[in-house]
Formats: C-alpha cells, structure tokens, sequence
C-alpha cells in the first residue's frame, strides 16, 4: 500500500503540470490569482464520476461567475479524458494524471472500497485553491452524489 500525506487548510498546494483532453499543458500556476477547485476523480465514464463530473458541468457558471475555475484529475489517459469531455460536454480542463503522482502528492490516493474488496486508488477528493496557492479547503473520499451543491455552498455561490 502506498501512504500518502493528506493535505491541510493553509498548505502551499502542490504545484503540477499534466496534459489536458486535448494533450496541452495545463499546470496550477495558471490559476494563480483566482480560486480553483481542483477535484479527483477515479475513472472517467463510471457512473459515479460521470454524476460528479455533470455537477460540475451544470455549475460551471455560477462558480465561474464568482471567480471559481474548475480542474478535474484522473489517472486516466488523455485519450480516455477526451473521449470522456466529449460525451458529456465537459467545457472546464480534465488533466490526465497517469501514474497518480500528482494525486499522490495531493494526498488523494489510498485505500478504498470498491465491489467489496479493498482496492488500492484515487480517494475522491476536493480542494479548493486560494488566489495566492495556498489551500483553503480540502475533503477527501467525498460522495459523488450531492458533493458539488454542498461545495457551492460552502463557497456562498
């Protein structure tokens, strides 16, 4: 099992640069200055992360609105994320993460339970990023179902 050091309120957010559906680079310095969610996710195009990924989706613009850009990080590989962004008309950056490093570094890997046996994977986890890099707020193993409309209104958006 790998252990991985989870992430607090207040930390430096672990920078990173990762390709995006399209295979351009996309690193967290390119936020710098504005709040960023920034949310793992274990595969693309289960259901589960399909329910988060369209949650996000549908909020785009409200957070947007209100100065919140929004990243999501699989260990998908880009063709996966881009077939992905496709089918669900998917307009904000998905990064592909293969290998889990930055996940890793994030603190979003670990034990979890899937099909009742115990797996080793991406926890589904949110972070929320300030302008200045530093973290604000962070959840791990959330719940897909309901995650974004409790996050939207931790932010007051």
């Amino acid at each position: 099992m790998t252990t991985t050091t989870k992430l607090s309120a207040g930390q430096q957010a672990p920078d990173f640069t990762l390709p995006d559906a399209s295979g351009k680079d996309v690193s967290l310095a390119d936020y710098r200055g504005r709040r960023v969610v920034v949310y793992f996710y274990p595969k693309a195009a289960t259901p589960g992360c399909t329910t988060e990924a369209c949650d996000f989706r549908d909020s785009l613009d409200s957070l947007n609105a209100a100065g919140v850009s929004v990243i999501g990080i699989s260990p998908d590989p880009v063709e996966a994320i881009a077939s992905f962004a496709d089918d669900f008309s998917l307009t904000f950056p998905l990064l592909a993460d293969e290998g889990a490093a930055v996940a890793k570094a994030w603190g979003a890997w670990g034990e979890r339970i899937r099909n009742g046996e115990v797996v080793e994977g991406i926890l589904r986890s949110t972070a929320v990023v300030a302008p200045d890099g530093t973290i604000e707020s962070i959840d791990y193993s959330v719940n897909a179902d309901g995650h974004v409309a409790a996050l939207r209104e931790k932010l007051g958006v």
